[in-house]
């Protein structure tokens, strides 16, 4: 005999969580108002598993305008300006349909941004694949590549830089974080909630399909089994039309500028449901939503399909009655859909799902529009250090057998994203000073209305290290957060706003729980330290493929002010001649961490120790020597792959050789220890360049030479320049460029 599963688990609803909505409601919820629950109570719409930890974070700063919680983090940049920035996850679907799941994660951030008025100025791009030996792995990557390219280049956002990992722990989960700037005179900041009884919610944009089902509660709160095959959760996935988003961000635009909207939200994860829901819920207000207004692609959909699409390309704006008619004519002039789909109430907070016009219509849905809000459960998951903490925390990678072939082990390191930002247009707007392949990406400062240049630059970064997390996720993510200072300090730029992005694995293993925790904990004590605001961030959770969790991978976004920009940053680059010099700590040996130690199967250990205080001395100084206009040739930090990658990449970008002195050992070469970074400067400006350091209480270490064509680190190795290239040049082209890349 066979039993049916009630529908609420059905829905990923648990017997618990299904007991609290009838206590809510009073009475047993029908299928649509349980449809609702169940995508609005998901992991990605709720943070159920994460809000505890989450409120760790520091948040505030005179410069924050919004913070966490709305569309977008918001942040005043001066000259009347302020900066929206948000990052997003489209994991999952990406797994299943790269080139959309990718597409529409682009488009799902424009969202997020230009709901807050600022106009979309740059996308960025970190990704994370399985290796490039896996054949489904270098398809979902040529997919995902394709897709970011083929949305952004066709809405005209340009992608400005990013990361691109190839790892054995993504294989069958890759990981598609996508990152959006915008800007806006202050003054037309906007806010995504309802007020105004009899305003109007009027929908803008495509119309209503299946595509995107349960995308949120299917594809992100759960992860990849065995007997789950692609084309099971392939409806899950949105599908893309850049063209209508072009129109949808010009229309909203103009809205905004003539004051014509009360309150903007996107639909993205939960569509109309989400939307609705929390416009109403954060306006203190009630709202009926006629689902007979929707504009529907197909015909027969059910109240909860049309509800819980996750079809792409559409808004809901809230507009006092008035105004209607200059709404629908703008929309008209932009070729944009709107529609007038429900009424602001005082209905005591309730959303009413209706099935036609009038006060006669029959009520199909009724819940409180903040019981989906903001009254998901919230839980404290059980957590757990893995039992072997100790042991693992005592094996050193430095323990290890030195290399029998060091110049094997250098260039495997070696990998050079060219071929995936060849996909991509960085020069749109003609803002981008500094793109892909910099230390951190420069754009300039304009006027958002008048495109007026301030003469002052904003800059970005991304960055995870899985590594470095799963050997200590508390020191791994902070040492991210600094190496994220450092990279905006290379192109002389000082902290504003960070976003994060946290990739993890099953919530309801108590090892994966800690990581979290831990994580977490590792990201505000840094930002703490750094007197930097997280502005918003994105959960997402479940990925696993097969039973195994991807190593801990938090993201981190950090956007920069460059006070003067009277001149390019100098750059990864040196001179013929120049003097390579080492700032910060040149003894570090500690290689527990590593991409060398775990291209080794190193995967515990003790990450090097990050002072807080030096770190920030080091930062200064690189950033002060950046500004300094001339002085220096060129500035690297030390990370992935450690001074041996920063210094071949260096060589590489200048297509000049060097002789480097000072690095005693593999581990002295391979070492990633935080709190450094290599500065190519002439003989001339060297002593003052020893002296400046010294007064910051930075050690300086002379390394060598730029000369030649070819890579020596006495004692250690000798190769030729144009051997390191070909091989950092050609991995990706030879993996990737000449497969498919359609998803």
């Amino acid at each position: 005999m066979t039993t049916t599963e009630p529908l609420h688990r059905a829905l990923g609803l648990t017997d618990d969580e299904f007991e609290k909505i009838e206590s809510i409601l009073g009475r047993t919820p029908n299928e649509l108002e349980l449809s609702m629950y169940s995508v609005m109570w998901s992991e990605h719409c709720s943070y159920k598993s994460s809000r505890i930890h989450l409120k760790r974070l520091p948040t505030e700063a005179e410069w924050v305008l919004v913070g966490p919680g709305e569309n977008a983090g918001v942040v005043d940049v001066g000259d009347g300006i302020a900066a929206a920035i948000r990052i997003e996850s489209h994991n999952h679907p990406s797994a299943i349909e790269p080139y959309q799941g990718a597409a529409t994660g682009a488009g799902g951030i424009l969202r997020d941004i230009f709901t807050m008025g600022a106009r979309p100025i740059a996308l960025m791009d970190p990704l994370r694949f399985g290796p490039l030996s896996d054949a489904r792995s270098r398809w979902i990557a040529e997919g995902v590549v394709s897709g970011i390219s083929g949305y952004g280049n066709s809405v005209g956002v340009p992608t400005v830089g990013g990361e691109t990992v190839f790892d054995e722990c993504y294989t069958g989960n890759p990981l598609v974080n996508v990152l959006c700037l915008g800007t806006l005179p202050t003054e037309r900041l906007v806010l995504g909630q309802a007020s105004g009884v009899g305003n109007l919610a009027v929908l803008l944009g495509s119309r209503t399909g299946r595509d995107g089902i349960g995308g949120v509660s299917v594809l992100a709160s759960a992860g990849f089994s065995d007997d789950e095959s692609d084309a099971d959760k392939r409806p899950n996935v949105q599908v893309g039309d850049p063209f209508e988003e072009k129109r949808l961000i010009e229309a909203c635009l103009a809205l905004l500028d003539a004051g014509l909207v009360v309150g903007i939200q996107d639909l993205g994860g939960a569509g109309l449901c989400c939307a609705t829901s929390e416009t109403a819920s954060r306006g203190g207000v009630g709202m009926d939503v006629d689902i007979t207004a929707i504009p529907l692609r197909e015909e027969g959909m059910e109240p909860f399909e049309i509800m819980t699409s996750e079809s792409q390309e559409r808004m809901l704006a809230i507009v006092e009655p008035s105004s209607l008619d200059q709404v629908m004519s703008i929309c008209e002039k932009w070729e944009v859909l709107s529609s007038v789909i429900g009424t602001v109430t005082d209905n005591e907070g309730a959303l009413r799902i209706v099935d036609g016009p009038g006060p006669d219509a029959n009520v199909i849905g009724d819940v409180p529009a903040s019981s989906l809000h903001d009254e998901a459960p919230l839980y404290d998951r059980p957590m757990a250090a893995p039992a072997d903490l100790e042991a693992r925390q005592a094996s050193s990678a430095n323990d290890l057998p030195a290399p029998a072939d060091i110049v094997a082990d250098l260039t495997s390191m070696l990998i050079d994203p060219a071929w995936v930002y060849s996909q991509y247009d960085h020069q749109l707007f003609l803002n981008t000073v500094a793109g892909p392949g910099a230390d951190a990406t420069v754009l300039r400062l304009k006027q958002p209305v008048t495109g007026e240049d301030t003469g002052r630059g904003m800059a970005l970064t991304t960055d995870g290290n899985h590594r470095w997390c799963a050997v200590d996720p508390k020191g791994g993510t902070a040492a991210t957060v600094a190496e994220s200072l450092l990279n905006l300090a290379c192109v002389g730029a000082r902290p504003l706003a960070l976003v994060n992005c946290l990739n993890f694995g099953n919530p309801e293993h108590p090892e994966v729980m800690w990581q979290l925790s831990e994580s977490i904990d590792g990201m505000a004590e840094a930002c703490t330290a750094f007197g930097i605001p997280v502005v918003g961030g994105n959960v997402s959770l479940y990925n696993e493929s097969k039973g195994t969790n991807i190593h801990p991978s938090p993201v981190v976004g950090l956007l920069g002010m460059v006070d003067d920009l009277d001149a390019p940053p100098p750059g990864k680059t040196w001179n013929d001649g120049d003097r390579i010099v080492l700032l910060g700590d040149p003894d570090a040996t500690e290689l527990s961490g590593s991409k060398w130690a775990f291209d080794n199967g190193h995967m515990v250990g003790s990450l090097a120790a990050l002072d807080y205080d030096q770190h920030q001395k080091v930062a200064d100084l690189v950033r002060d020597l950046a500004n300094d206009t001339g002085f220096i040739t060129g500035v690297h930090d030390v990370s992935v792959g450690g001074l041996g990658v920063c210094l071949a990449e260096m060589a590489i970008a200048s297509d000049v050789g060097c002789t480097i002195a000072r690095v005693g050992s593999h581990a002295m070469l391979f070492s990633e220890a935080p709190s450094r970074a290599v500065v190519a400067v002439s003989a001339d400006n060297l002593a003052d360049l020893e002296t400046r350091a010294q007064a910051a209480g930075v050690p300086v270490t002379r390394l060598g030479l730029a000369h030649k064509d070819m890579f020596a680190v006495k004692g250690l190795l000798e190769t030729s320049v144009a051997d390191l290239a070909n091989a950092s040049r050609d991995r990706l082209p030879k993996a990737l460029g000449g497969g498919t890349t359609q998803g």
